[in-house]
């Protein structure tokens, strides 16, 4: 029985046919000028289709589950505060784009039309609209593609601890080895775990800090026992859930980063050219950045040391319980990865359940008979590459974005329905799900590993200091008149508490008064 429709809007319709639209450019763009996704051990093709497929079946519904807690604008306020996979990349892209690539694909195949499930597709993109802009807040976009593939996330205060703490070095020296050693093993552990794609680290910036020299923000996530039920046993003694490593790099500008939180810069990125290095970890508990080892140099680079060799661990285990999986485990598995990219928003409104995400809804598992590597490869290739798919194909005298020729990547919803009222309002419930794997143990956070029902409700306990009400809607603008304010204070102090050299330093210092006590 088909759910009660509401009223749709001209103006919806308007709105929501431009963010498709936005997306459908930035998408080829994405796709066509990045590194191909391609795996010798996972099925990468097959398990992004069915993930799209999942996404379109179980998101809406899942995100007015998170709303109906805590709404998409709280959700980005508090994300843009910590380092976890609420990022430009889930939320900057995948959000919009896996829903409405599932969409397209079930649209080739006959199974919906474009007036179909117009209330999901109006609901989830205007989600999307609400969570990035309050995530992009301090830089003012909807994307990094607005604003010439840039993403500046982060407020003067945090920005100020950093350029405050972070360790000087030099190639060769015990903290640039130990440095690089533990970004090139986790970079490798984060590529299995996440079965060999890139959404375990994400990327910000760049921020500017002077003298040439420019401030990347690097972030790795689900690093311990989470989520993902293969971690069980295998990351159980990895002390954090994430890390963020921020770092200035000399004589180099990153002139990209995308919203796939990659980058390009010129010169080319090199390690040798990274002259101050930081590690912090967050979570939805940790009230911002913890320092981790930060006190010396020396502690800093045995830290790295350790949790290099902790992965090093880590990943060996994996790599042998990944070799004894079938083709159907790695199918899932992958497709969980993609799929459940949303999770850490549910996450933080502390109404995460593991069935929601981490299970294969029905609708989508009568597409697997289909996914053998060939199907998978080329109608992956077709949806966002060559834009081939009947759907995709405009009328003769269309010339698209970055592409001169008559396709779309996403069809609009047709403003016809205005008058006729012929479409469907939703895909429908959540609907059952299975999964091949099994959850065994808690989940990492900066209180230890607690249960699900325990993270949930600590959560939903907790307000960060920077989202109370007093200090939530404080922003870089206000702060530029009202420094002295007592709330501004108050909020800067709190997040100069972990800082040794700007601890009660106040809202009040300018670039070079950071300079003099680096140097003093």
């Amino acid at each position: 029985m088909e759910a009660v429709k509401k009223p749709v809007t001209y103006a919806q319709l308007l709105e929501t046919n431009n963010l498709m639209q936005i997306n459908s450019d930035e998408s080829y763009w994405l796709c066509v000028t990045r590194t191909t996704q391609e795996s010798k051990l996972f099925p990468v093709s097959p398990y992004m289709m069915l993930s799209y497929a999942n996404a379109f079946y179980r998101w809406p519904s899942l995100l007015r589950k998170i709303e109906s807690r805590m709404s998409m604008e709280e959700c980005g306020d508090r994300a843009r505060n910590m380092g976890t996979k609420t990022d430009t990349l889930t939320m900057g892209w995948t959000l919009p784009c896996f829903y409405l690539l599932g969409r397209e694909w079930l649209i080739n195949m006959g199974m919906l039309r474009p007036e179909d499930a117009v209330e999901d597709v109006i609901y989830v993109m205007d989600c999307w609209k609400r969570m990035q802009l309050s995530y992009h807040r301090n830089d003012g976009h909807i994307t990094n593609s607005q604003y010439g593939h840039r993403s500046q996330l982060m407020p003067e205060r945090q920005l100020q601890v950093f350029e405050a703490d972070l360790h000087d070095m030099t190639p060769g020296d015990a903290l640039h080895v130990a440095s690089s050693k533990f970004m090139a093993t986790v970079s490798q552990y984060q590529f299995l775990s996440h079965c060999e794609c890139r959404i375990g680290i994400c990327n910000q910036g760049p921020y500017s800090f002077g003298e040439g020299r420019e401030l990347i923000v690097r972030d790795f996530m689900d690093l311990g026992v989470g989520d993902y039920p293969w971690l069980d046993g295998v990351a159980d003694k990895f002390p954090f859930h994430n890390l963020t490593v921020p770092m200035v790099v000399k004589d180099t500008h990153f002139e990209l980063m995308d919203d796939w939180g990659s980058f390009e810069s010129k010169p080319e990125f090199r390690a040798e050219n990274i002259v101050r290095i930081g590690l912090y970890t967050s979570d939805l508990l940790s009230d911002s950045y913890v320092p981790v080892a930060m006190e010396s140099p020396q502690a800093l680079a045995a830290k790295f040391t350790e949790l290099t060799r902790l992965i090093s661990d880590a990943n060996q285990v994996l790599w042998k319980k990944i070799a004894g999986w079938s083709r159907a485990e790695m199918l899932e598995a992958g497709a969980l990865v993609y799929y459940n990219i949303l999770k850490d928003v549910a996450h933080i409104a502390g109404v995460y359940e593991q069935s929601d995400w981490m299970e294969i809804d029905e609708r989508a598992q009568r597409l697997v008979p289909l996914l053998n590597d060939e199907y998978g490869r080329d109608v992956l290739t077709e949806l966002v590459g060559l834009l081939t798919l009947p759907s995709q194909v405009c009328n003769d005298y269309t010339m698209a974005m970055h592409k001169n020729t008559n396709h779309r990547m996403y069809s609009p919803i047709p403003y016809t329905i205005l008058n006729t009222g012929d479409y469907t309002a939703t895909s429908g419930p959540l609907g059952k799900g299975s999964s091949l794997f099994k959850k065994t143990t808690g989940w990492r956070t900066t209180r230890g590993v607690l249960d699900q029902e325990s993270y949930n409700k600590a959560v939903r306990e907790f307000t960060p200091t920077a989202c109370t009400p007093e200090a939530r809607f404080i922003d870089d603008s206000w702060v530029k008149y009202h420094h002295k304010d007592a709330n501004v204070e108050a909020l800067y102090r709190h997040t100069q508490t972990r800082s040794p050299r700007l601890a009660n330093k106040g809202a009040s210092l300018k670039r070079e008064d950071i300079t003099k006590l680096r140097n003093g």
